[in-house]
């Protein structure tokens, strides 16, 4: 495969990462989409409101463990790709209910996997040959990075939290379908992405809007959490690299070229505030440190070496500039951060 394919099934394309990489894919003149997400409270339809007129978009509101209907979509739709996007991704829930996360990201993977080995089997010729199922993980699988370690496809799974465990999982099932039933599946390994349309339970938009509202901004422990950041655009632009490039089995890591501890991107972010609003306040008073979390992961670390010499792809927006973009379009977009709630 060297171009994208045509018709393509996305899963959890009403999410943060999936619409984005939806609207990447109805860029191409020629290229349907079929989205599937069911409609959680992450998955926002005022993400993809903007394609309600685009007739090669199509939404259905539904659940990656119901092997029926996801049986009727592959009849029907015919993709040539699936980009498996639908997962519960917060870490603090997974905490809270650790069940929800096994049961939509281990079993469900399990029934989008079964029945799509089952639609593959079906399909003869090139449809055959060029069929490729996307499976996205995350860094978070491979646990808290050594001070000097970089995480690389090489890397063991070794995750912490219940949700990294239910990622995990997943990742086994598309290995185990790959090797038992030859299914032409592909895992990338994204690290934290931040951007547009971000549910504001995660750490980035959830200290733009407090920053906003001059609300505490609690960081857990001391702050020095350090994660590698990834505009949700390179992310994708990676995603569909992977897709259009990579082969049976392969494996991707895809991070950003910043890694950096979480009490410093929030004084970025206050900084952008600060300067956006420019009310004179100074909103680094407002950081306010709590108890850390369970099982907190102190350090990821990514590298994305593979997909750069495979693909060509690069990240192409520094995290100054993405922070810059993404606190204007919270600024300008209050009604959406209202009915994410």
């Amino acid at each position: 495969m060297n171009k994208l394919p045509t018709r393509i099934l996305v899963t959890g394309g009403a999410g943060f990462i999936g619409s984005t990489l939806v609207c990447q894919c109805l860029e191409q003149k020629n290229v349907a989409v079929l989205n599937l997400d069911k409609i959680t409270y992450a998955g926002h339809r005022l993400s993809i409101a903007h394609l309600r007129s685009n007739k090669r978009h199509t939404l259905v509101e539904g659940d990656i463990a119901n092997s029926i209907l996801v049986k009727r979509l592959l009849s029907d739709f015919r993709p040539q790709a699936i980009v498996h996007m639908a997962a519960e991704t917060h870490v603090d829930r997974s905490i809270e209910d650790p069940s929800v996360f096994a049961t939509t990201n281990v079993l469900g993977s399990c029934v989008l996997l079964e029945q799509t080995t089952r639609y593959w089997r079906q399909l003869s010729g090139e449809e055959s040959q060029n069929f490729r199922f996307l499976h996205v993980s995350t860094d978070e699988v491979y646990g808290s990075a050594g001070q000097e370690e970089v995480f690389d496809e090489r890397s063991l799974l070794r995750p912490n939290s219940p949700y990294a465990a239910s990622k995990a999982s997943a990742e086994h099932f598309v290995r185990a379908f790959i090797k038992t039933f030859d299914l032409p599946a592909m895992v990338v390994n994204p690290s934290n992405n931040y951007g547009p349309r971000q549910h504001p339970e995660k750490l980035i938009p959830k200290m733009i809007v407090a920053a906003v509202r001059g609300k505490p901004l609690t960081l857990y422990g001391d702050g020095m959490h350090q994660r590698n950041w990834l505009h949700v655009s390179d992310c994708c632009r990676g995603l569909l690299s992977a897709l259009i490039y990579g082969d049976r089995g392969d494996s991707f890591t895809l991070g950003g070229n910043r890694s950096m501890p979480n009490l410093q991107v929030v004084e970025m972010i206050c900084d952008v505030v600060d300067s956006s609003l420019n009310d004179g306040k100074m909103r680094r008073s407002l950081i306010t440190h709590v108890s850390d979390r369970l099982g907190h992961d102190r350090r990821y670390a990514i590298s994305s070496e593979r997909l750069m010499v495979t693909t060509g792809w690069y990240p192409q927006i520094s995290l100054e500039a993405g922070l810059r973009e993404t606190v204007e379009w919270y600024l300008k977009h209050p009604d959406w951060v209202e009915q994410s709630k």
